[in-house]
């Protein structure tokens, strides 16, 4: 894990899911994953999008910063289909579930209009790969 990500999750944990820093004032969401390949267990932080009509139920983004590659988590979601997050202080189960189309292009602009950054990711992205969106629902 990365110096900052690791300085991302202790911020969160200490601060009640609020973090500073390129962070402050996202919706931050820390995600626990098993490797699909290691077996190891890993913490990825992660900004998310709360779906306006079902409160079980967020989006993250695999968007690398806008790199031509996936995020490893993304993969080790994906083949898990579950997962466990921390949102401020309390840790509950997730399903995952990609979510493609109309659908993902409709949440994926709402995401980068309330944070643009996901707008220059999509650029650096455009004909290399579509950025995956995916829904965490609360078990």
């Amino acid at each position: 894990m990365s110096d900052f990500n690791q300085q991302t999750i202790d911020e969160f944990r200490a601060n009640e899911g609020k973090v500073g820093g390129p962070f402050d004032g996202a919706p931050l969401v820390l995600v626990h994953h098993v490797g699909r390949k290691s077996g190891r267990e890993f913490v990825a932080p992660m900004m998310y999008l709360a779906d306006e009509t079902d409160p079980r139920t967020m989006y993250v983004f695999a968007s690398k910063g806008g790199a031509p590659t996936n995020p490893e988590w993304y993969a080790n979601l994906v083949g898990a289909e579950k997962a466990t997050v921390e949102v401020g202080t309390e840790t509950y189960d997730v399903s995952v579930r990609e979510v493609t189309g109309a659908d993902r292009d409709r949440i994926y602009t709402e995401q980068a209009k309330r944070f643009p950054g996901f707008a220059e990711y999509e650029k650096k992205t455009a004909g290399i790969r579509t950025i995956p969106v995916l829904a965490l629902t609360r078990s």
